[in-house]
């Protein structure tokens, strides 16, 4: 079994003021005028053992970067010809979303784009889908990978049964290391983290690391070191609208439709990210997300065909943080850094946000990603292989790039006699 690998990549107008959309909220989108982390990871991938066809889907912060990111991509993947990449962008979203008119699935346009991870992510796994791929393997254009085993080791256990349970392993994720092999966090509490001491949970959860089995359910994911087999990215999408964190919830969605999200305590790679440009963008995006999932379980209980997800069952992390103290406790540590840290006014802007308009956004959206989700496996079928894209995206019928706005090439007038 060889995996789709997919990296899905961030980008960003030139150094400067940090974009503020809700869904394009990204943790450290790469300037398009420098080459950022993706060099790295390319050049650690040219070491891994096996590797077959690698799909890099191209998102950006803005609309009026998107071609020039994709443009950089592209610059970039010129110095690893070795490497079998496609590389998805703006010209081949538009020939996805005319296809899932033609399809008549227009409906589910809006949670298959390059806005938001999720939606980036349900991206790569329909091209997975077209290519006709058994497994798809999730890494970040800021991960470098240092085991040449790598893919053995992703693969190993994916599509069998785990010990003497009637469980199967559909999906299986690794984790992240530091240059010094550590993959806990480790930084000083400080007095607006009292009501959020979110490292602390995550750090009690990763610890069956170090306990055996090798193998075991976890309910935490890391979406840079993620494979999913067939039958189960063919049946459950990634949610469109949760903003951050998609990847932990992508273990809620399976947990929901009779799965589970396994850990692999011996299959890592070294996580790179480069500095955040805004602790406090980052805690609101963290605000949204935590009511988002907690309004999401609490919908799911009434749905008949969804197999119940209590926070208790996912704790210590995120359960404590999916609770329903999750909004005073928002609202708390929002004040607290507001009065003792940088970006004060962005963090008092929180717990208003905590009150009122994440509420408002969780009660809006949940919905749609249910409606959303229960059309993604007749999708999936149907794109499967499917005989309009397939030639397209392995390049035997050719993206026009040149009827794309800002992308024409040069006119040049006929000379003088």
């Amino acid at each position: 079994m060889t995996p789709c690998v997919i990296i899905p990549t961030f980008w960003t107008r030139r150094r400067g003021r940090v974009p503020d959309n809700l869904l394009s909220v990204y943790d450290h989108p790469t300037p398009v005028d420098t080459d950022g982390t993706l060099p790295a990871c390319l050049r650690s991938l040219e070491e891994v053992e096996g590797i077959g066809r690698v799909v890099i889907t191209v998102a950006a912060t803005d609309p009026s970067v998107e071609h020039a990111a994709e443009d950089r991509v592209r610059q970039i993947l010129e110095d690893f010809p070795g490497i079998d990449a496609f590389v998805f962008g703006p010209a081949e979203l538009g020939s996805l979303h005319r296809r899932l008119e033609q399809l008549e699935f227009a409906d589910l346009i809006p949670g298959v784009s390059l806005t938001g991870y999720g939606a980036v992510r349900n991206v790569g796994l329909i091209a997975a889908a077209v290519f006709g791929c058994d497994s798809a393997l999730f890494i970040d254009d800021d991960q470098v990978i240092d085991d040449p085993a790598f893919l053995r080791k992703a693969v190993e256990g994916i599509g069998e049964r785990y010990e003497d349970t009637s469980k199967i392993i559909l999906a299986k994720t690794g984790y992240y290391t530091d240059e010094d092999g550590n993959y806990q966090r480790h930084e000083e509490p400080r007095l607006g983290d009292i009501f959020w001491r979110r490292d602390d949970a995550f750090n009690a959860t990763l610890s069956i690391v170090d306990r055996p089995p090798r193998v075991t359910p976890s309910p935490l994911a890391f979406g840079g070191c993620l494979i999913l087999h067939r039958d189960m990215f063919c049946n459950v999408s990634f949610d469109p609208w949760v903003v951050r964190g998609e990847d932990i919830d992508y273990v809620i969605n399976a947990r929901m439709h009779g799965g589970d999200v396994f850990l692999d305590g011996e299959w890592s790679l070294i996580h790179r990210p480069p500095r955040l440009p805004s602790e406090a963008l980052q805690f609101r995006q963290d605000v949204y997300r935590f009511i988002y999932e907690h309004r999401k379980l609490e919908f799911a209980k009434s749905q008949v065909d969804l197999r119940q997800v209590a926070p208790e069952s996912m704790e210590p992390y995120p359960g404590h943080f999916i609770s329903s103290a999750v909004s005073w406790r928002a609202v708390l540590t929002a004040l607290l850094r507001g009065l003792s840290r940088k970006e004060g006014g962005r963090y008092l802007r929180v717990a208003r946000i905590a009150l009122r308009e994440a509420p408002d956004y969780a009660r809006e959206h949940c919905q749609h990603y249910f409606d959303f989700q229960r059309r993604w496996p007749l999708l999936m079928d149907r794109i499967w292989e499917d005989v309009a894209l397939k030639p397209l995206f392995t390049g035997e019928r050719r993206v026009d790039r040149t009827a794309i706005t800002g992308r024409f090439p040069v006119v040049r007038g006929e000379e003088g006699p």
